[in-house]
């Protein structure tokens, strides 16, 4: 079973949740134009000042995803 890797993109500040929601938009858009399909993408609002958009991919692919979308961290996934 091959591990998954969550890429992550922070946003802080007041406009955090909406800045990260809008992230989370353009990242499906891209996998829509790109016609990949990936387990789980979206957006979480840690606090009031801090959020995050995030895709998760197979290892195998991080690279591929992580020179095209440039994220700012990225995490194993479980």
């Amino acid at each position: 079973m091959s591990r998954k890797i969550k890429l992550i993109w922070d946003f802080r500040g007041e406009a955090a949740a909406k800045t990260a929601e809008h992230h989370a938009i353009h990242l499906n858009e891209y996998l829509e134009n790109e016609k990949r399909t990936l387990e789980k993408t979206g957006f979480e609002i840690l606090n009031e000042m801090h959020a995050i958009a995030f895709v998760v991919v197979e290892e195998k692919d991080m690279i591929l995803f992580r020179d095209a979308l440039k994220p700012h961290r990225g995490e194993v996934y479980n």
